[in-house]
């Protein structure tokens, strides 16, 4: 593809971090704290067996019990901010490959709680007050409301997202569909886009947040979360009209569908459980399961998907309480985004970040 313009990296490029933030007891995640950070300090240990560090976003007061619980031998630098909550896919910064210099570049779209529908008034400051420095190149800032679980892309500058998501008008009020995708092709530099009318999970906050959805592999495949093994089920229609959408628009794709679990919460609500909400970290993939029946399946799936990749099953039964997972939860950072001190601190161990 043209290298005239920054484009976003796909995500199955090297990485070198992977940021986090640690959930805090002003969290939603408070009713659950203790099984939330239990789940967040397994996660940590599979991104470092992936040789990738940790940059993880925690309030002063919680570090100096953190530290305790990381192991010894972990590559976690921590990063004293302030935040609402640990939705880092949404709010940490995207990366780029740049088309003037070596070094990747940051860029951060505005982040408004999925419309308006939480405060998330610190979470929308954490690249410019916390992020930005740990960089080499300078932060780039999009004048759009956009959320990087809203968009997916291959390693040929093809755009995946929805029109669910990009017409909410809390987002971006009355901004015509074309406009955004126009929008977003510019600043991200893609050469094409394709954006996706069917497909939203129950108790979806994200309005259908592409990566709950369909995902690209590395190999020109498609792992998208269908429900062909639930047809009485309410979202069989949606996921299916989506998959066909899928040949459609992308006919050379192979399809991988994913087994679509059901999940409820102790209210009877239904939850948003996606099997495709993983993370590429390096030769893995840090798959999520659920502790049901259809999580062996998935595995199955995964790995005819990513033949070249080990698949790490990760437990997010806890994570979907939160109608979240681990992608949702997680920001890569390709290598050559860092500034080589900060990388060369995160490869000390366990650290504290100072400005």
């Amino acid at each position: 593809m043209s290298n005239l313009k920054a484009c976003l990296l796909a995500e199955w490029e090297p990485l070198d971090a992977v940021i986090l933030a640690w959930p805090h007891a002003h969290t939603d995640w408070a009713p659950w704290l203790e099984d939330t950070r239990q789940t967040y300090l397994s996660l940590i240990e599979q991104i470092n067996d992936a040789d990738a560090g940790v940059i993880l976003l925690c309030l002063q007061e919680d570090i100096a019990t953190l530290t305790p619980r990381l192991s010894p031998d972990a590559r976690v630098l921590i990063v004293p901010a302030q935040y609402n909550d640990t939705w880092a896919r949404d709010f940490a910064f995207l990366t780029c490959k740049s088309p003037t210099h070596p070094h990747r570049q940051p860029v951060e779209f505005t982040f408004n709680g999925w419309g308006g529908k939480f405060d998330a008034q610190q979470d929308n400051q954490v690249n410019q007050r916390y992020l930005a420095e740990l960089c080499a190149l300078p932060l780039r800032t999009i004048e759009m409301v956009a959320e990087g679980g809203a968009l997916e892309i291959d390693d040929q500058g093809h755009l995946l997202t929805t029109a669910q998501c990009l017409l909410n008008p809390g987002r971006n009020k009355t901004m015509p569909l074309h406009v955004s995708v126009d929008t977003l092709k510019n600043a991200l530099g893609c050469q094409q886009a394709t954006v996706f009318q069917h497909g939203h999970l129950e108790g979806d906050d994200t309005d259908g947040h592409i990566d709950t959805l369909v995902r690209f592999t590395p190999d020109g495949g498609l792992v998208i979360q269908g429900a062909d093994n639930r047809p009485d089920d309410s979202h069989y229609a949606s996921l299916s009209a989506l998959c066909e959408e899928c040949a459609a628009y992308l006919p050379d794709h192979k399809q991988f569908r994913l087994p679509l679990p059901h999940i409820d919460n102790d209210a009877g609500e239904r939850l948003p459980a996606s099997y495709a909400n993983f993370l590429i970290c390096n030769q893995r993939v840090l798959f999520p399961v659920y502790g049901v029946n259809e999580d062996k399946e998935a595995i199955r799936v995964i790995t005819d998907a990513f033949p070249s990749h080990t698949i790490v099953a990760v437990n997010c039964a806890t994570l979907i309480r939160q109608f979240g997972s681990l992608h949702c939860i997680s920001m890569q950072i390709p290598q050559h985004t860092l500034r080589p001190e900060v990388l060369s601190q995160l490869n000390k161990g366990v650290t504290t970040y100072v400005s």
